[in-house]
C-alpha cells in the first residue's frame, strides 16, 4: 500500500489491538520484542516511542515489578475508542442522521492552522462540498468534535447537521465531494496485499501465535487507515462494483482468525514462528526510553 508500516504507526496499532487490555504500562522491553517481530529494530522503536511521548499519546510509568514502560494517555484512549467504531464497523450504514457540515474560517496570520484543519478533516473522512465547507455522514460528529478539541482547532470551526436537498442527485454530489476513484484504489491495494494472507490461513491448521500476531498487526495497521479515507457511505451512493465491502470482509475474517491467537504471543505464552514452544526472549541490553 502507499502508506508504509512505520514504527510509530505500528506502535499505535499495537496499543490499539492489545495495549488497552493492560492495567499498567507496557514495558519497554516488551515493546522492543513485539515490534521486533514485525521487523522494527530497537533504535527505531525507541525513537518512535519518544515521538509519541512528545505528542502526548504515551505516558511514562513503571510496571508492578519496576520495569520502565509506557501507557496510553487519556487523549490516546479517546482516539483509539473513536477509531474502534470505524475500524470494526460492519458495512456502510444508512444516512438516517443526515450529514455533518464543518464550516471554518482561519485568520491569515494563522495559516498553518488552516492547513492542519484541512488535513485533519480529510483524515477524518470529510469531503469538500465547497471552499471552506466540508461534509461527512453525521455519525462522525462526535469523533470530529473530540478531534478538533484535542488539537485546539475548535475555535475556528462551526459544525452543523442537515440533509442534502439538491440540486444534483446525492450520488452525483458525493462523486464531487470525495475522490471515490482514489479511495477505491486504496481498497484494491489492501485486497491485493491481504487476500493472499487470508488464503494462507484457510488451510484450517492451528494458528501459530507469533505468525498470527505478525499477520494480524500488519493487516490491522494497513486497514485502520481505510475507514478514515472512506467515510462509509451507503451502497446506493457508490459506484457499481465498489471494493470497500469486500475489503471489510477480508479484514473481518483476518480479525476473527488471528487476533486472539496473536494475543498469546503478546502475552508471552505462545509458540514461536517455527512452531516451537515458548515465546522468543526479549531483546537484552536496551536502555529504557526516556
Amino acid at each position: 500500500m502507499a502508506d508504509q508500516h512505520t514504527p510509530r504507526s505500528l506502535i499505535v496499532t499495537l496499543y490499539g489491538a492489545y495495549g488497552r487490555e493492560r492495567t499498567g504500562p507496557l514495558p519497554v522491553a516488551e515493546l522492543i520484542r513485539l515490534l521486533g517481530a514485525v521487523g522494527v529494530d530497537p533504535p527505531s522503536t525507541r525513537s518512535a516511542v519518544s515521538r509519541l511521548k512528545r505528542r502526548g499519546l504515551l505516558l511514562p510509568g513503571r510496571s508492578a515489578d519496576g520495569a520502565a514502560g509506557y501507557l496510553l494517555s487519556p487523549d490516546a484512549r479517546q482516539l483509539l475508542d473513536d477509531g474502534d467504531r470505524r475500524i470494526y464497523a460492519k458495512g456502510g450504514p444508512p444516512l438516517a442522521e443526515g450529514w455533518v457540515l464543518a464550516v471554518f474560517s482561519v485568520p491569515e496570520s494563522e495559516r498553518s492552522k488552516r492547513h492542519l484543519l484541512r488535513s485533519r478533516l480529510g483524515r477524518l473522512g470529510f469531503g469538500t462540498a465547497a471552499p471552506g465547507v466540508w461534509i461527512a455522514p453525521a455519525r462522525l460528529y462526535e469523533e470530529t468534535r473530540h478531534t478538533l478539541r484535542r488539537l485546539r482547532l475548535d475555535p475556528y470551526v462551526e459544525l452543523f447537521r442537515g440533509e442534502h436537498l439538491g440540486f444534483a442527485a446525492t450520488a452525483e454530489a458525493v462523486a464531487r465531494w470525495w475522490d471515490l476513484g482514489a479511495i477505491a484504489r486504496r481498497h484494491e491495494e489492501f485486497l491485493a496485499a491481504q487476500e493472499p494472507v487470508l488464503g494462507s490461513w484457510w488451510e484450517g491448521r492451528e494458528p501459530v501465535p507469533e505468525r498470527a500476531y505478525r499477520d494480524y498487526l500488519l493487516a490491522l495497521d494497513s486497514w485502520r487507515r481505510l475507514p478514515y479515507l472512506d467515510p462509509g457511505l451507503p451502497a446506493e451512493l457508490l459506484p457499481e462494483g465498489w471494493p470497500g465491502g469486500r475489503s471489510a470482509v477480508v479484514f473481518a475474517e483476518l480479525h476473527a482468525l488471528l487476533r486472539d491467537a496473536g494475543a498469546r504471543f503478546v502475552h508471552g505464552d505462545g509458540t514461536g514462528v517455527d512452531g516451537t514452544e515458548g515465546a522468543p526472549e526479549p531483546y537484552r541490553g536496551v536502555a529504557p526510553v526516556e
